[in-house]
């Protein structure tokens, strides 16, 4: 009995989908993405302002991305992903179609249709790939996932009446429960 042959994806087919359908790519592996509902969006908005904010304020030199926006995580034409919110500290690597390795900073906000992606193949993928930090929030059961891979530390969980710290600055806390 012969097997089904698994077809490997490149960016090319994800540019080539139609208008307003969305993708992610891992390893040629191609993943349907749901548009996000509206808590997702107030949660992420406001998170990316708060972020956003907190650099101004340092003047900082990085800056905050939102979804969509590409990630072309391994530099290689099998690779992309579009992370829920991307802070990003090194402007060498962007260019117009987006940014060319790993953000230092993810987060990416759980649905029942994306926690076993964000928090399996993407948790590993963005690990591999030198993401110093990266977040998962839980709107349904109020938790964040905190993972400090720069400093190899082990994964915090907090709740969202918690102060988090952020891991890539010192000084930045943020409590989930003020944000909504």
């Amino acid at each position: 009995m012969a097997l089904a042959q698994q077809v490997n994806y490149t960016i090319d087919d994800i540019y080539a989908l139609p208008d307003g359908q969305r993708a992610e790519l891992i390893d040629g592996q191609m993943y349907m993405m749901s548009p996000p509902n509206t808590n997702h969006q107030r949660i992420s908005y406001s998170f990316a302002r708060k972020v956003s904010d907190y650099i101004d304020r340092k003047k900082g030199n990085c800056e905050v991305f939102l979804a969509p926006f590409a990630v072309f995580l391994n530099q290689d034409n099998v690779n992309y992903v579009e992370p829920d919110i991307s802070i990003i500290c090194d402007s060498k690597k962007l260019d117009e179609k987006g940014y060319h390795g790993a953000p230092d900073w993810i987060i990416e906000i759980l649905s029942p249709s994306t926690i076993r992606m964000d928090c399996g193949i993407k948790l590993f993928k963005y690990r591999t790939a030198g993401v110093r930090e990266y977040w998962t929030v839980n709107p349904k059961i109020r938790t964040v996932n905190v993972y400090d891979f720069e400093h190899d530390e082990k994964t915090d969980q907090y709740t969202f009446d918690d102060e988090i710290p952020v891991c890539i600055y010192e000084d930045l806390v943020i409590r989930i429960a003020d944000l909504l």
